[in-house]
């Protein structure tokens, strides 16, 4: 079996972005010369996280406005107590999940149909990256 390690550096204009890092996955796959196997995509931070859905702009609307409701920004939250105000970013990231594991058939990202894989930013507006890990023959 082989492996290939390779990052993804993000640095977000806002506060909460979602990225679609598909094609930057793919080219690691296809660059890793692995045709069969499986990459795993896993945020590294704990204010992030990676998903696969639609790239469609209403359904990222739709997810954003979802974790909204479910982890609003609360200054009340117990985490702020220790001086930081990203309570919510830490809920949402529980919320989407930090990992996701794509198959690879044929060199390429073995999806159903309209599936994409996006980083998530929750805390965003500085340096934070992604570790895509492909493994397989």
């Amino acid at each position: 079996m082989k492996f290939a390690t390779e990052y993804l550096w993000f640095n977000t204009e806002n506060q909460r972005e979602y990225i679609n890092i598909t094609p930057k996955v793919q080219e690691i796959v296809s660059n890793s010369g692995i045709k069969e196997g499986m990459v795993l995509v896993s945020a590294m931070h704990i204010t992030a996280g990676v998903y696969v859905n639609d790239a469609e702009y209403g359904l990222i609307e739709d997810i954003d406005n979802w974790l909204e409701k479910l982890a609003p920004f609360n200054i009340n939250y117990n985490h702020h107590n220790t001086g930081e105000t990203n309570g919510d970013s830490h809920l949402k990231s529980l919320l989407i999940g930090h990992e996701v594991i794509v198959p690879i058939t044929d060199g390429r990202l073995d999806f159903g149909p309209w599936q994409q894989i996006y980083y998530a930013e929750f805390d965003g507006q500085r340096r934070k990256r992604v570790i895509v890990k492909v493994m397989g023959e």
